[in-house]
C-alpha cells in the first residue's frame, strides 16, 4: 500500500508557494480554453455548486475520507490514498465530502492538459478508457503523499527543467499503469461510432473524430475525411466538434501537431524540416509561424535552449 504521511506535511492552504514562472507556451493556453494549463493544487475538499468541465485529464488524491462525484449523471465514490483519473472535459461535480475521522483530509489535484495526455505514447487502453468516459483508480502502490508533495513543490518553484522532469515522471507513471492495470470506478460508456451509427450523442461523435485525427496526424487531414469517419455532413461535424471541445477541428489538429513537433525536436536526430513534415505540416513556413505563435520562439531556438540546459 502507498505510504500515507501525516497531513501536517501536506502543503498548507494558508502558506501558498511562489507562483510558477510563465512557460513559453503559457500564451497558447491562455487563449485556448479547450486545453487547460498543467497544474497541481492542494486544498480542502469542497462541494461544487454546479457541474463544470475543462480541458484536462484530472487526477484526484485524498489523504483521508472520501467524496462523491457525479460525472455526466453517473455517481461514484472517490476513495482515499488512491490516485483517481478521469477526463474533465465531461461535466462533473462533487456532491458529498467526507474528510475522514479527524476531519483533516486534504485533496491534491493534478491537472494534465488534454493535448499533452493524448500525445503520450504507449498508454493504449488507458487513453481509450479516459476518452470513453471511464474513471479509474490506479494501483495502491502507484504513488503516495511524499511524491505528490515533491511534485507540488517542484511545480511551484517555476523551474523549467524541473517542470519537464515532473511531466516525464507523470508520463512514466501512466505508462506503468497501462501495463499494471487499474480499478474501474466508472466503466467507459462512450461507445465507438462508425459511419453506420445512427443517433449517437455529440460526445461519442467527437471522440471518434479525435481518434481518427490522432491516428492520421502526419497525413493531410481534410474536414470531409474526418466527417466521413462518423457519417456526418462536414459542416455539421465541424460545428459539433467545436461545440463539444471548445476549439475548432483545425486548431485541434494544429495543436496536436505542435505537441508532436516539440517532442521530435528534443529527440535531436531529425532536421527542422523533417520535424515539420513528420508532424503533419506541409510547408516549413507554416510550421515556423504556428510554432512561434504557440511557444513564442522558433523551433530552432527551442531546440538550442533545450540542449544548452542539458
Amino acid at each position: 500500500m502507498a505510504p500515507v504521511l501525516s497531513t501536517s506535511r501536506v502543503p498548507s492552504p494558508t502558506k501558498p508557494g511562489t507562483a510558477p514562472l510563465p512557460r513559453p507556451d503559457r500564451q497558447f493556453y491562455a487563449k485556448m480554453s479547450a486545453f487547460g494549463r498543467f497544474g497541481i493544487r492542494w486544498f480542502d475538499p469542497q462541494l461544487m455548486p454546479a457541474e463544470h468541465f475543462h480541458g484536462h485529464i484530472e487526477m484526484n488524491w485524498l489523504t483521508a475520507g472520501s467524496m462523491e462525484y457525479v460525472i455526466d449523471g453517473h455517481q461514484l465514490t472517490v476513495p482515499a490514498n488512491r490516485l483517481v483519473m478521469f477526463w474533465a472535459g465531461i461535466p462533473h461535480r462533487t456532491i458529498s465530502v467526507d474528510r475522514g475521522p479527524r476531519n483533516d483530509g486534504r485533496q491534491c489535484n493534478v491537472y494534465l492538459p488534454l493535448d499533452a495526455f493524448l500525445h503520450m505514447p504507449n498508454l493504449g487502453k488507458l487513453t481509450e478508457t479516459m476518452m470513453g468516459g471511464g474513471v479509474v483508480a490506479l494501483p495502491l502502490d502507484t504513488i503516495g503523499n511524499d511524491t505528490l508533495v515533491r511534485w507540488y513543490n517542484d511545480y511551484r518553484r517555476g523551474d523549467a527543467e524541473r517542470a519537464d522532469i515532473l511531466k516525464s515522471e507523470i508520463a512514466l507513471m501512466l505508462r506503468r499503469a497501462a501495463v499494471d492495470g487499474w480499478d474501474e470506478l466508472l466503466t467507459p460508456w462512450i461507445e465507438a461510432v462508425t459511419p453506420a451509427t445512427k443517433g449517437a450523442t455529440p460526445l461519442r461523435y467527437v471522440v471518434a473524430m479525435i481518434k481518427y485525427i490522432l491516428e492520421h496526424l502526419a497525413d493531410p487531414l481534410r474536414s470531409e475525411d474526418i466527417a466521413q469517419v462518423v457519417g456526418l455532413h462536414p459542416n455539421y461535424a465541424l460545428n459539433l466538434f467545436t461545440s463539444v471541445m471548445n476549439v475548432s477541428i483545425h486548431k485541434f489538429v494544429v495543436r496536436m501537431r505542435l505537441i508532436r513537433a516539440r517532442s521530435l525536436l528534443f529527440e535531436g536526430s531529425l532536421s527542422i524540416e523533417n520535424v515539420a513534415f513528420q508532424s503533419g505540416f506541409s510547408a516549413l513556413s507554416q510550421f515556423y509561424e504556428q510554432f512561434r505563435n504557440a511557444y513564442g520562439i522558433t523551433p530552432r531556438q527551442m531546440r538550442a535552449n533545450y540542449f544548452h540546459q542539458v
